[in-house]
């Protein structure tokens, strides 16, 4: 016996499933859009960014901090790496091993020649030590106030979160213009929650 059809199960009276991999493509799109909008209301919102991490978010001193450098369009996060870096925080960026698989963190300080990594983002040399954070930035697409975020597609810090958390309290923060705030996210069982979110207009606890 065959599943019934999206038609089919409308006319019976049921809601049709809904396709969360075509609702997020479709979601991309149009949050790619509204950062693009954002990024030119606000040019300079890296250092407000930097700051409000550094007076807002509890992180205890000394806390591997994962960064992420920025790809072409998304808000500069260099015055938050340097910021998080001069303040004491052993700082590290991602590193993708493979599609499927969790990220991987190294070292990252003020200086280092970074590595390309595809997507036109950068990342640590492969001689950088490699640790474990316990206060993660995350970048996204979009985000809404209930503390999900559309992120690029491939789940890899949704992957990396849920290993970590796993272990213990890891503290994930969203690193996004304010303009990227949408009224809901779709989500699925595998999405992991953010605990912050941090616009160039302040920070939040979800």
């Amino acid at each position: 016996m065959t599943a019934p059809s999206q038609d089919e199960t409308a006319a019976q009276g049921q809601p049709a499933p809904v396709d969360l991999t075509a609702q997020k493509k479709q979601m991309r799109q149009r949050a790619k859009a509204q950062r693009t909008e954002a990024a030119a209301r606000t040019p300079n919102g890296g250092p407000a960014i930097a700051d409000h991490v550094l007076t807002r978010v509890p992180m205890p001193g000394g806390s591997v901090v994962s960064g992420f450098w920025p790809l072409p369009g998304e808000l500069d996060t260099r015055p938050l790496l340097e910021a998080l870096h001069h303040a004491g925080h052993q700082v590290v960026l991602p590193v993708m091993k493979g599609s499927g698989q969790p990220l991987i963190f190294r070292a990252w300080q003020p200086g280092d020649l970074l590595c390309p990594a595809g997507f036109g983002t950068l990342e640590p040399s492969p001689d950088k030590e490699e640790l474990s954070p316990g206060v993660l930035m995350v970048p996204l697409l979009a985000f809404d106030r209930f503390g999900y975020r559309l992120g690029y597609g491939g789940g890899f810090y949704d992957r990396t979160l849920a290993g970590l958390r796993v272990n213990g309290a890891v503290l994930a923060v969203g690193i996004a213009y304010a303009g990227q705030e949408m009224d809901r996210v779709p989500r699925e069982a595998t999405d992991q929650p953010l605990d912050w979110m941090v616009t160039e207009k302040g920070a939040r606890q979800i």
